[in-house]
């Protein structure tokens, strides 16, 4: 550009009421002068070389907008009522008409006077760069990165006030206004600064971010550069030179491939240290835009917080966030695994959610919890130092999930994660060979291991009771259901704490016996099932008996799926009721629902099934999810798709019985192959299938009554969560399940709670966006699965253009139209189409009735999903990589559940 790097100027500025120098804003705020120029403001104050200028306040916009923005603005958000559901056309329509009102509005004399004398005060003819700064930019969880525009070597005071008039403009983007809409941002307080900034003559530039933003790994420093402007770099319109280093010691992981291009080892050890130090101003990791001169001076032109990194276990956080270069690289690193995800959740868990699950499980045994990102994490750094934790771990995984399994070796053989040996004389002591702590035998010792023990000893024979008299087994735990919806029952009427304590009371009396009353029989059923494949080592492969468990008797969600079936077929005889559900969306119909206004056969149809099965939810685990009972539009939903059977063939309860029939036939088949052996083994073999085909299908049993105890207790804490609105402590009925029961117990004293309930909101809404959840997570902030695919990148040969592979999960084949479901709510499928989904829990079962396949991001050949696939007898393969982003609606594609591959 030719012209010098920037000096400090006069601040005569400063004193006009719209302008500000950055180096005295660092105490101003967001709502008044942005997210960027506040971080630069506090750079500068902090003493980082920044270079100079000034600030156009956000009152200088509120001056100059026209007035009919307003009324865009609130359409935009929603207001007034009837436009709750601006589609896209509509929103970039209002976005056009709000970005052409204002860059048509005349700048007011006082703002156009204003940034003359800013922009005087640094020369008549100097280069800046004119920036926009906007109140909703730069944020803890949302960056807004390249919303909206900035504008670089602008000269004369003429040109800065039409960037200027530009920058207010660009609030109002297309990309901008969807970001606001996605981010929950109202657009009507939506303000935008300016920020004016000599500029630099740029010899090299670029940005960096002091965590890795592909891996998450928070102990290193990603940096690219490029020669010349940054600008490139930011809207990548170059291939930068890219570097990776150890941020503590300064030393490059990863060169460009033509290290020493762009970037000396000095230099890079200069940016390394300025983003570690901006990251501890802003107790935060930063992406830093950077600039070196011509003269070799570093310049950072803008700091903001990574907002997609995936949050720390909280124990690490505290001390690694905020703590600087060192914080993470001298501690004991651990990994963990997202127990959540094992259950077929990508969603997070609410607060109440998280900390009933802790209660439930106790402290008892080996395992240790945390909840980063508002999801369970199981920590898995002693089994993993340990040979027979090591092996225990492979075995699980590889049935539980397939992908966390594929990267489990390269976790290995990092030296953080050594076996670890204890002394001699402690192996001997504890007759352990490897010398790490048995994961087995651990949660025997003390107390809760003695606990346990006597647990499983009162199981066994239980267990033995079930083989013997099957039917018998089966008869008590149905007798044990009913004691439990009599035990659950809270006499009214009830105060608020009292409520309160009996759904704690609930949980602590009811989920060790309901275990003891539900686990025999399926475990039971699984056990023969396993002797049965033992039995048939050398005669039969061990997957033909996956053909065994399909259509299993006694199966309370494939009850309730059949159930839902045989409710729509009633309702399709009734024109009315048939033309209502077709053309009616689910949440129509669950307000007509409420009201008691809908068809009288489906007013009572509806009832009726909610009686037995309203307790049940999608994401069920989580006690703060709503149930059926009160938001049903997720079976009204599916109603609607079973009305478009169309085909007898494709009738679920034809299914169903069709895949029954299979299994009875494999049966016949692996009994007679058994009798080529001897009459003996084939006897056992047919005791033992026949006992699978009896108890097996009470897998799902415990888990409907635990819902049960979840749903009572969700239903107290809602009517606790009602009362606490009249009194004003939280703003509304649901802000109970942000909290825990001792703080409701406070709220019920008179606290006034809706500062915490709304913080915690605010996590929760973030981590509902958030689309890739780590399955694998280091206590350093690693995602294992993305630093071994990134590593790993550069060796693989390039994916196979028209397949996908993940882990067989259910035989059988079948071609169909994809079906992208992220969320079962309200979702339709159409008879024979793939359904294809992040994971599964059982309310995404009725939509299995219906589909031709299943593809999952998550799971193994044990997940939920890969059960109740093979059950229904339809193909699946799970543990597929990105399929929700790499499959798209309509494309034909065709599934292999013994191969495990998608083809198209």
């Amino acid at each position: 550009m030719g012209s010098p790097s920037p000096d400090p100027v006069p601040g005569s500025a400063a004193q006009d009421s719209f302008v500000a120098e950055l180096s005295e804003l660092a105490s101003g705020s967001l709502e008044l002068v942005g997210g960027k120029a506040l971080n630069l403001a506090k750079l500068t104050a902090a003493g980082f070389p920044v270079p100079p200028g000034f600030c156009l306040t956000t009152a200088a916009y509120r001056m100059a907008v026209p007035a009919e923005l307003e009324g865009v603005a609130s359409r935009l958000d929603g207001a007034p009522p009837g436009l709750d559901d601006v589609t896209e056309d509509i929103r970039d329509e209002l976005a056009r008409r709000a970005r052409e009102s204002v860059a048509a509005a005349p700048v007011p004399p006082g703002v156009d006077a204003a940034v003359r004398r800013g922009y005087g005060a640094m020369g008549n003819d100097v280069a800046v760069a004119v920036r926009s700064s906007a109140t909703a930019e730069d944020l803890p969880f949302a960056s807004f990165a390249g919303q909206q525009d900035s504008f670089l070597d602008i000269v004369g005071a003429d040109a800065v006030i039409q960037a200027v008039r530009r920058c207010w403009a660009s609030l109002w983007t297309d990309r901008a206004v969807a970001y606001r809409t996605a981010n929950g941002i109202s657009h009507r307080e939506a303000g935008l600064a300016v920020v004016v900034q000599q500029m630099v003559d740029a010899g090299t530039a670029g940005v960096l971010f002091t965590a890795n933003p592909v891996t998450g790994t928070r102990t290193e420093t990603v940096i690219d550069a490029s020669r010349g402007p940054g600008q490139a770099v930011v809207s990548g319109a170059v291939n930068p030179d890219h570097f990776v280093v150890d941020t503590a010691t300064g030393s490059i992981l990863q060169p460009t491939p033509d290290r020493g291009a762009t970037l000396t080892e000095a230099q890079l050890r200069e940016l390394t240290s300025l983003g570690a130090e901006a990251q501890h101003l802003f107790d935060a990791p930063q992406d830093v835009e950077w600039v070196i001169d011509t003269r070799g001076k570093a310049w950072l032109t803008q700091s903001r917080p990574v907002t997609t990194l995936y949050p720390l276990p909280e124990e690490e956080a505290s001390a690694s966030e905020a703590g600087g270069p060192n914080a993470v690289a001298g501690t004991d690193t651990r990994v963990y695994l997202c127990g959540t995800l094992l259950q077929g959740l990508t969603r997070p868990i609410t607060p109440m959610g998280l900390s009933v699950l802790a209660l439930m499980r106790g402290n008892k045994g080996p395992w240790k919890y945390t909840n980063p990102g508002l999801r369970m994490y199981v920590d898995l750094t002693p089994f993993v130092r340990s040979k027979s934790g090591r092996r225990t771990l492979l075995r699980m995984l590889t049935l539980a999930d397939g992908r966390s399994a594929a990267v489990f070796p390269a976790l290995l053989e990092d030296p953080r994660f050594s076996i670890v040996r204890r002394p001699r004389r402690e192996r001997r002591r504890q007759g352990d060979g490897d010398g790490a702590p048995d994961p087995d035998r651990t949660g025997r010792q003390g107390p809760d291991g003695i606990q346990n023990l006597a647990m499983t000893a009162r199981l066994v024979p239980a267990v033995l009771r079930a083989l013997l008299w099957p039917d018998a087994e089966l008869r008590r735990a149905r007798h044990y259901q009913k004691r439990l919806e009599a035990r659950l029952a809270l006499p009214l009427p009830a105060t608020p704490a009292r409520r309160l304590q009996h759904a704690e009371d609930v949980l602590g009396t009811t989920v060790s016996g309901l275990i003891q009353a539900t686990l025999p029989s399926p475990a039971a059923g699984y056990l023969m099932l396993a002797a049965a494949r033992r039995l048939l080592r050398g005669i039969a492969k061990p997957r033909e008996l996956e053909a065994v468990l399909r259509g299993l008797p006694h199966n309370v969600t494939t009850i309730m799926d059949l159930e839902l079936w045989h409710l729509a077929v009633s309702l399709g005889r009734v024109p009315e009721a048939r033309r209502l559900f077709t053309e009616h969306r689910p949440e129509d119909l669950a307000a007509r629902y409420h009201a008691g206004t809908l068809p009288a056969v489906a007013q009572a149809g509806l009832r009726k099934f909610l009686s037995k099965y309203g307790h049940r939810a999608v994401a069920e685990i989580d006690l703060g999810m709503p149930r059926w009972s009160e938001e049903p539009d997720h079976l009204f939903g599916m109603i609607s798709n079973y009305l478009r059977v169309q085909d007898p063939r494709q009738a679920p309860d034809r299914q169903f019985a069709k895949a029954a029939d299979d299994a009875e036939a494999r049966i016949s088949d692996l009994v007679e192959r058994a009798r080529a052996k001897s009459r003996l083994r084939a006897r056992l073999v047919e005791l033992c299938l026949r006992r699978t085909r009896q108890l097996a299908g009470m897998r799902e049993f415990p888990k409907f009554c635990i819902v049960m105890v979840l749903a009572e207790m969700h239903r107290q804490l809602a009517a606790v969560g009602a009362d606490l609105t009249k009194t004003r402590t939280i703003a509304a009925a649901g802000d109970a399940f942000f909290l825990d029961f001792d703080e409701l117990r406070v709220g019920l004293r008179g606290a006034d709670l809706k500062a915490i309930v709304a913080g915690r909101r605010g996590t929760y809404d973030v981590e509902l966006r958030r689309r890739r959840i780590p399955r694998l997570l280091l206590s350093d902030g690693t995602d294992v699965e993305a630093a071994v695919l990134a590593k790993n990148a550069a060796l693989a040969p390039p994916d196979e253009a028209d397949r996908l592979a993940g882990t067989p999960a259910s035989a059988g084949t079948a071609t169909g139209k994809v079906r992208v479901v992220m969320d079962p709510v309200g979702a339709r499928l159409e008879p024979g189409e793939i359904l294809v989904a992040p994971s599964t829990d059982p309310g995404w079962t009725p939509l299995f009735m219906t589909a031709g396949a299943l593809v999952m991001e998550m799971g193994g050949v044990i997940s939920h999903g890969a059960v109740v696939a093979r059950e229904y007898g339809i193909p699946a393969v799970v543990g597929v990589p990105d399929a929700t982003a790499r499959l798209r609606d309509g494309q034909t594609v065709t599934v292999d559940g013994a191969a495990g591959t998608v083809t198209w």
